[in-house]
């Protein structure tokens, strides 16, 4: 069997494109093939900044011989079915097979396709994937129609086995197919010819070319990580970075220079951005004092001077992106250290555009600010550090250096309220409220950063919950998934305890206010409401306290606002819920278990909600506790088509005096004593103790199924019992609603 080698030679691909392009070419590649009938015994593709290359073992000399069965019309259909037929499945009426059929008598013909030469097939399946090839942006040049994400230079293309190679034969747009392609750009530029994926691969090394990207990676890694240590520094880890820079070059040669002394006093996150961003450089660090003092740069060819000009040219540039990071800083500095300090800054916010719907930045800070005054007491932080760090966590958004660097928003911050004389709480928290981004993130723990943050993340949702931009399917442009995360990752890992019900509904009252509450009684209703959610954390009561004191024609807007508010809010928590099911069906709690605890009361305090979870899930892998679930599924579905068949509620309490099996007054009295521990377990949120108590009501609960038949003939007995059972479901119910868990 055939090997198959596949090359696109271009102009450079931009490094962010090649891992998806080769990707993107072995997948369409294969599946072409495999779909016209020639297998492969396996595939391997490779990127460099000027080639996509596809290797393939063991191809199919030829697609095998397929003989397909079509059914056709019943015969004595008429001639223009059969006509037609026939035409589909390539056949004359000669051909053709009677056959009986439950339906009668059928034609049936035999079709058969005959094996193709593998060369016909791939020049087939090559040039569709070359002319429809997914690249995010292409390109046309000269006068053909191919697009290409820069100009396509040469096709090779190789079937190649012990007996002799074959060039598959394939001109697209006068780019005609071959055994050749070429080396490094500049020291190898000679045109070479190939025989199989091994002599390509060897001849390309000796022509300075490393074919794999993974191999150019590691190359770059360990000769940087050398450089460094052999002055005594640590190269900076940067993946992403290591990633892009083996796109960039084919031949890879590692050059460390040094930075020059004048910048080295910048925080040492600024000179990695600028260097990342402008010069792709990864940065060297002094492990003592963790400055950055030197820089590594991966050049493409090895030179005469040992790279000494490319190094000389590099570091000239680099001083001016430098020069421009130290003008920058150094503006910033003089702006917080002024009388104005960071105000200034702020105050500039309020010619910001949030959102069109959603008014300022400014406007926003307020917000924010208020909510992490409310938020502060939940997380043991100080109300008047908490307000004035969400004062001043956005004021960065201003400086020059965020505005050059956005990535560096919240971490400039930090440095720019520590430079302005600000508490430590307050300039950690500039840094820390962006976080968690996401799912792997680091979650603040200082309780000022952790107040801010929950502001931040609440008012972010509330906002476009109030102007129902809500996420939808697959589609979330303003990142809701990922700040509701947020909350529920702040709130969980510093055991936060408070409904998150009472914030939800000060915020959407704060939007409300910002929105519609343009004229002076409907911004005192609101502001009036706003204070009594503050003092008793219950928006329905709020409102009435405050609507019903009312003196006055209620605004048409405070009426609308009464009856919709509620839905939003109960709408966003619901959003909340579900983030959390995911959350947790991530460290392993089931869907149904959470559900169960999400239906209890105080599903807003996700802590509680959450100890409630997993208590539950614990319980539930236990032999009793999988044997209580059975008899409780067993008492409410009893319970359940009763209630149903006699159109009663048979909750009015059961009464040992009629119990007739020592099993059934064994029950009554186990669900008597379960009860109380049950309720002042879960009144303490001990909910492994209140598992406990369930866990004594199995062995009760199985005798009474035992022993007794609860649809008894008596109707007393009956009606005694199914309010027995109803009892069962009370004292479980405490804990969880069992009927949400499945099996």
């Amino acid at each position: 069997m055939p090997d198959l080698l596949i090359e696109l030679f271009s102009e450079e691909i931009p490094a962010r494109m090649q891992a998806r392009a080769a990707d993107d070419l072995k997948k369409r590649v294969t599946d072409g093939l495999v779909e016209a009938g020639l297998t492969y015994a396996g595939a391997a593709a490779f990127s460099t900044p000027r080639r996509l290359t596809l290797a393939l073992e063991g191809v199919l000399g030829e697609s095998p011989t397929i003989h397909e069965e079509r059914k056709g019309p019943k015969v004595g259909a008429p001639d223009k079915a059969v006509d037609g037929f026939l035409r589909g499945a390539g056949v004359t009426r000669e051909q053709l097979e009677e056959r009986d059929t439950p339906k009668g008598a059928v034609y049936f013909a035999t079709i058969e396709k005959p094996g193709r030469p593998a060369a016909e097939i791939v020049a087939e399946v090559l040039e569709d994937t070359i002319r429809n090839f997914p690249w995010p942006k292409s390109m046309r040049w000269g006068t053909g129609t191919l697009r290409w994400v820069r100009p396509l230079h040469s096709i090779l293309c190789l079937l190649s086995e012990e007996s002799g190679n074959t060039v598959v034969d394939l001109d697209i747009d006068g780019i005609k197919s071959g055994d050749t392609t070429w080396g490094h750009r500049f020291m190898a530029p000679a045109r070479f010819a190939v025989t199989g994926f091994d002599d390509y691969a060897a001849k390309l090394k000796r022509a300075f070319v490393v074919l794999d990207a993974g191999e150019r990676a590691d190359a770059i890694w360990q000769d940087a990580t050398n450089q460094a240590f052999a002055s005594g520094l640590e190269l900076v880890d940067d993946k992403g970075l290591l990633a892009e820079v083996a796109g960039l070059v084919e031949w890879p040669v590692v050059l460390m220079g040094a930075i020059d002394d004048e910048f080295l006093d910048l925080p040492p996150e600024v000179l990695q951005t600028s260097m990342k961003e402008h010069q792709k450089f990864f940065s060297v660090k002094n492990p003592k004092s963790g400055r950055i003092e030197k820089f590594v740069t991966v050049a493409n060819r090895e030179t005469a001077d040992n790279g000494a000009t490319i190094l000389a040219g590099n570091q000239k540039v680099l001083s001016a992106r430098l020069a421009d990071a130290k003008f920058f800083w150094e503006n910033d500095l003089r702006t917080v250290k002024s009388e104005a300090g960071m105000g200034t800054w702020v105050d500039a916010l309020s010619n910001v555009t949030f959102h069109n719907k959603l008014g300022t930045q400014a406007a926003r800070i307020d917000r924010i600010a208020a909510l992490a005054r409310e938020i502060a007491p939940v997380v043991g932080a100080d109300a008047d550090l908490a307000e004035q760090a969400a004062r001043v966590a956005k004021a960065d958004l201003s400086s020059e250096m965020v505005y050059e660097f956005p990535e560096l928003q919240g971490l400039m911050g930090r440095y720019y309220a520590e430079a302005a004389g600000l508490p430590q709480a307050v300039a950690n928290a500039c840094e820390m409220h962006y976080s968690p981004l996401g799912p792997s993130d680091d979650v603040p723990t200082e309780p000022v950063s952790v107040a801010v943050a929950l502001a931040d993340k609440l008012d972010t949702l509330t906002g476009f919950w109030a102007i129902d931009e809500k996420p939808t399917g697959s589609k979330d442009p303003f990142a809701l998934r990922r700040a509701a995360l947020g909350v529920i990752r702040l709130v969980l890992e510093n055991d936060a305890r408070s409904g998150l019900d009472r914030f939800i509904d000060e915020q959407l009252l704060r939007h409300e206010l910002a929105q519609n509450g343009e004229d002076d009684v409907s911004r005192g209703l609101l502001a009036d409401m706003l204070g009594e959610i503050a003092d008793h954390g219950v928006f329905g009561s709020a409102v009435r306290t405050v609507l019903d004191a009312f003196d006055g024609d209620l605004p048409r807007r405070m009426e609308e606002l009464k009856q919709r508010l509620p839905d939003v809010s109960r709408d966003l928590l619901s959003f909340f819920h579900d983030r959390l099911k995911v959350f947790l069906r991530d460290q392993g709690i089931r869907h149904d278990v959470i559900d169960a605890c999400i239906a209890m009361d105080g599903n807003d305090d996700l802590t509680l909600l959450v100890k409630r979870a997993r208590a539950l899930e614990d319980f539930l892998k236990t032999e009793d506790g999988e044997n209580l679930l059975q008899g409780f599924k067993r008492a409410n579905n009893i319970l359940a088509q009763a209630e149903e068949k006699d159109g009663v509620e048979y909750s009015y309490g059961a009464d040992v005096k009629f119990a007739e099996d020592a099993s059934e007054i064994a029950l009554f009295n186990a669900l008597e004593t379960s009860q109380g521990a049950i309720s002042s377990a879960v009144k303490a949120e001990d909910f492994a103790a209140a598992m406990g108590g369930m866990a004594a009501l199995r062995g009760p609960v199985d005798a009474f199924f035992e022993a007794v038949q609860v649809n008894s003939d008596n109707q007393v007995v009956r009606r005694n019992r199914l309010n027995l059972l109803n009892q069962i479901r009370q004292v479980c119910g405490q804990v969880a609603d069992l009927t949400r868990i499945e099996g």
